[in-house]
């Protein structure tokens, strides 16, 4: 069985009450939950971590290389601005899938400058909670069975 770590950066610990007409309504909680019965009916562990802190982020990076085929990652703010977790996300030889519930593209201009999606394998922009079931979906379909 393939293993995915769900790494979620800043703020995404106030899923359900923070801007919930940009972010939804449900919590990460409630989220994470319902992807991982997704994640089982498509033959796919996962685990879920989030940290508010940009160097806790890089050494679950880091660390992933051991245990995981793949990483699910929405690091929020960093994402605009972490020359850290781009350089970790390319040096740790995963698929790693961006992953933002807003289309960062439509909002303001400092959320365009996209630092950390270069580096991964591809994005999924504007999908709400269902960018990470896409996000699943993805890695079911580039990795042999």
């Amino acid at each position: 069985m393939k293993k995915v770590l769900v790494l979620l950066g800043p703020n995404l610990n106030l899923l359900g009450r923070r801007e919930p007409e940009v972010y939804g309504s449900r919590t990460l909680e409630e989220v994470m939950s319902g992807l991982g019965e997704e994640a089982t009916a498509l033959g796919i562990e996962i685990e879920v971590f989030q940290s508010n802190h940009e160097g806790v982020l890089v050494d679950r990076i880091q660390e992933a290389r051991e245990r995981f085929d793949g990483i699910l990652f929405n690091p929020g703010g960093f994402s605009h601005t972490s020359v850290a977790l781009r350089d970790a996300v390319a040096a740790c030889g995963l698929d790693v899938i961006l992953v933002h519930l807003s289309n960062t593209w439509a909002r303001e201009p400092f959320r365009r400058r996209e630092v950390v999606g270069p580096a991964c394998r591809g994005a999924i922009l504007g999908l709400g909670e269902a960018g990470f079931s896409a996000g699943l979906c993805v890695f079911r379909r580039i990795w042999p069975d």
